[in-house]
């Protein structure tokens, strides 16, 4: 409870918090990379969310339907991408193509950073044998490479011609969430053991307070900024490994629509040579769209981290 006498002071534990916050924001703003790459994720994230804004004056706004006697097509004024080789538009399954981009990427990361900051919350304030049994659990993890593991865990549950689209989004979540969360458990257990010593933790502690008021109020405003950053270059990192493994046929599969099928269908040697635009403009996208949450994540980074201002 705040002292009466002393104005402000039961929000004394979230000043700093709320300082570090309103001067990233502040130098966010003031950084055009900030805003390019916003733009960009704005833009792909519409793409997912309603692709008709982007196919309504499209020749083919359709991504399911297949004209075979247009196959291979270049691209021209009757399709703006061309056709692949099953003659369906490419600048369509482009556009919806996204959407299966940003549910895995999204899905990994949120899945990633709850595991990854409860484990490391547990093991940075309590310590202990809580400490040394988590840590030595995200050790194991680390030692297995995500691609790797996640061909493994994808292969141990195919997918087939009736799985649904969500179960193989959901498949391909898993499988990278589970496996990735060690990185932030390490991160937000290091960001915790920074902030309990502060006297505001100590004196929440010394008051009473319980371990669940103490987290949630006064160490994860003051712990979380690291973790965000990294979230949002790792979101980036999981829509180029769904593309990966839907590249390498263990991922999403037809008829699910994604950059990494479509380049995927475009892999072949005779495709790539005589038909380029197949695995140009998916390849396009998926590179920008990564760049851009890289990028972001970068200027979040360096803006919530006073040192390299």
């Amino acid at each position: 409870m705040a002292d009466p006498a002393i104005p402000g002071s039961g929000d004394a534990d979230l000043g700093p918090a709320r300082s570090l916050w309103s001067d990233a924001w502040r130098e966010m703003r003031s950084r055009p990379l900030f805003w390019i790459s916003a733009g960009l994720i704005l833009v792909v994230v519409l793409m997912a969310i309603v692709p008709q804004l982007f196919t309504f004056f499209s020749p083919q706004p359709d991504p399911q339907y297949a004209d075979l006697s247009k196959a291979r097509l270049a691209p021209s004024a009757q399709a703006w991408f061309g056709f692949d080789a099953q003659g369906y538009d490419v600048y369509s399954r482009t556009i919806y193509g996204a959407r299966s981009s940003i549910l895995v990427g999204l899905g990994a990361t949120v899945v990633t950073t709850l595991l990854g900051s409860v484990i490391g919350i547990f093991a940075g304030y309590f310590g202990g044998w809580w400490d040394v049994v988590l840590s030595r659990l995200g050790d194991v993890f680390f030692a297995i490479p995500l691609l790797l593991g996640g061909i493994l865990a994808l292969y141990t549950f195919p997918n087939t011609l009736d799985t649904l689209y969500l179960v193989m989004v959901g498949k391909v979540v898993l499988a990278l969430g589970i496996l990735g969360w060690p990185s932030i458990a390490r991160l937000m257990r290091s960001s915790v053991l920074q902030v309990k010593p502060h006297d505001f933790v100590q004196a929440a502690r010394a008051l009473g307070a319980k371990p669940g008021r103490i987290v949630f109020s006064h160490i994860l405003p003051n712990a979380v900024a690291p973790v965000i950053a990294v979230a949002t270059i790792n979101l980036g990192m999981y829509i180029a490994l769904e593309a990966t493994l839907s590249f390498l046929g263990i991922g999403l599969a037809p008829p699910a629509i994604s950059w990494g099928v479509a380049i995927s269908d475009a892999s072949g040697i005779g495709l790539v040579r005589s038909t380029p635009h197949m695995l140009l403009f998916p390849s396009l996208f998926l590179s920008v769209t990564v760049l851009a949450f890289i990028l972001l994540g970068e200027v979040v980074r360096d803006a919530l981290d006073p040192k390299l201002r």
